[in-house]
């Protein structure tokens, strides 16, 4: 199996140092617009050779690790493609992609999610079992070719992940909650600070719960501009709910309702229950 990665940032380089270690992979190539990235990705051996993004098409799967109105626009430029040939995007919003598909490569196309990463971006962000036991969710599988299935579910087991299966409608919904609201709460909890603390301060107060909430803010502005575009209505409904809960607590503290903030912050702890 020959596979092109396009885009290597932190989940296409992360994904390429996997890929090399499977006995069924013969090569791996890469293939990205960012010079520096090119020249990153050669030095750090995350790649055999980069390679043109039309090169891709002369493949047996392309994974597209690229923001995702990106992954859309390559879409447009793979419908030539090989009937036997196996797009997978690693994008973090599903439905607008899915249906933007070209009909004409519909079958060729995976929609999947690996729910990994880290705040970090860029080809030096790479790092080893990235998405060792990891989960991935798989959208509208149904409506992908059955050896595009196949050679989908293959990758994903053979690199140790455990598959989800949803429409990409829902995933979508769950996503905004659980990944694309904390993200816009940390970028509100980073320039919050920025606005009322002088860099001194910041550095001297800043313990381990501050870093926590802000880590997030690291991320690439670019990549998740595009995920809050495509994934508008649920990031929104989320945001307006998060502002319900925190006008609450807010109003138990002001009233000095202790009992209520302390309910509330009970509540909060059983979500632990469940990631623990």
């Amino acid at each position: 199996m020959n596979i092109a990665i396009v885009g290597l940032g932190l989940m296409g380089g992360s994904l390429a140092l996997s890929l090399k270690k499977l006995d069924f992979v013969k090569s791996v190539v890469g293939s990205d617009h960012n010079k520096q990235h090119q020249r990153d990705a050669i030095q750090l051996e995350l790649v055999e050779k980069i390679i043109e993004f039309e090169d891709v098409k002369k493949y047996d799967v392309i994974f597209l690790a690229i923001p995702v109105d990106g992954v859309i626009s390559a879409l447009n430029n793979l419908t030539d493609i090989d009937e036997h040939a196996t797009i997978i995007d690693l994008g973090s919003t599903k439905e607008k992609i899915v249906t933007s598909v070209p009909s004409s490569i519909r079958k060729n196309f995976v929609a999947s999610h690996p729910m990994t990463g880290t705040e970090n971006f860029g080809p030096h962000a790479a790092v080893e079992e990235l998405y060792t036991n990891k989960a991935v969710v798989l959208c509208d599988l149904e409506d992908s070719g059955e050896l595009q299935q196949k050679v989908a579910r293959k990758i994903f087991k053979a690199l140790k992940m455990n598959k989800y299966f949803m429409k990409s409608h829902e995933h979508d919904r769950h996503a905004a909650f659980i990944s694309h609201m904390p993200h816009a709460i940390s970028y509100s909890i980073a320039n919050t600070v920025m606005k009322q603390e002088n860099k001194d301060n910041i550095l001297a107060l800043a313990a381990g719960g501050f870093r926590s909430m802000s880590r997030l803010a690291k991320s690439s502005p670019n990549m998740w501009e595009d995920i809050f575009r495509q994934n508008k209505k649920n990031l929104i409904e989320a945001i307006e709910l998060f502002e319900e809960e925190l006008t609450s607590l807010k109003q138990s503290i002001n009233d000095e309702e202790w009992e209520a903030v302390n309910k509330t912050m009970e509540d909060g702890n059983k979500l632990h229950d469940i990631l623990d």
